[in-house]
């Protein structure tokens, strides 16, 4: 069965879609969990960013200091170059290992990898399919703001950090608008579902 890639710009509705696509029967993979596992206390990774941009990103409790890592390297494209670089092939090695133990439980399962850095990191893996959510940019601002407590600078430039959503819809093999309200946005999920399970639709 099919290995799908699900991105989207930040606040634009990527875990909706696939929060509905694991209520049918999905097995969702989420990258931003693993990163979290490939840093936490006492791992290679977590060693290697102490390293290389020092103990202050390490709490007390030995465990990574995700705002203080932030403070480093938001906005410097080479601080968030030599961060991937030891962050990425960990990410990578760990999701294709997840992704061998759920085809070896249940061969016939849709797997999801849940990826906000498809484009950035992994947009040249063989994908079965990549599937972006997409929103406008003023309305992503305002989730930001609403459902997050951002100001409008702030939710702007988490935007402009990512890459643009020209990037992430040039390797869309389908795109969910999730500008509407969120009972449309779960109705495209159930179309792909249908489309991922039903053979003469897929």
């Amino acid at each position: 069965m099919p290995l799908i890639a699900l991105t989207g710009g930040i606040a634009a509705g990527k875990s909706t879609i696939a929060r509905r696509l694991a209520e049918h029967g999905a097995v969702v993979v989420d990258a931003d969990a693993l990163v979290r596992e490939v840093q936490q206390s006492g791992s290679p990774v977590l060693a290697r960013i102490a390293e290389e941009f020092g103990t202050d990103v390490i709490r007390a409790d030995g465990t990574l200091d995700r705002a203080a890592l932030g403070a480093v390297v938001f906005g410097d494209d080479a601080q968030i170059a030599r961060l991937n670089e030891i962050v990425h092939p960990a990410v990578r090695a760990l999701s294709h290992a997840r992704f061998a133990e759920a085809r070896a439980a249940d061969p016939d399962a849709v797997i999801v990898y849940d990826v906000p850095l498809l484009v950035e990191a992994r947009g040249s893996d063989p994908w079965d399919l990549v599937v972006v959510a997409h929103a406008p940019a003023s309305l992503r601002v305002q989730r930001l703001r609403e459902e997050r407590g951002m100001g409008e600078t702030e939710a702007a430039a988490r935007i402009a950090a990512q890459v643009s959503d020209d990037e992430r819809l040039a390797i869309a093999d389908v795109v969910i608008d999730t500008s509407g309200p969120i009972e449309q946005t779960l109705a495209q999920a159930d179309e792909l579902w249908n489309r991922l399970t039903t053979p003469d639709r897929s």
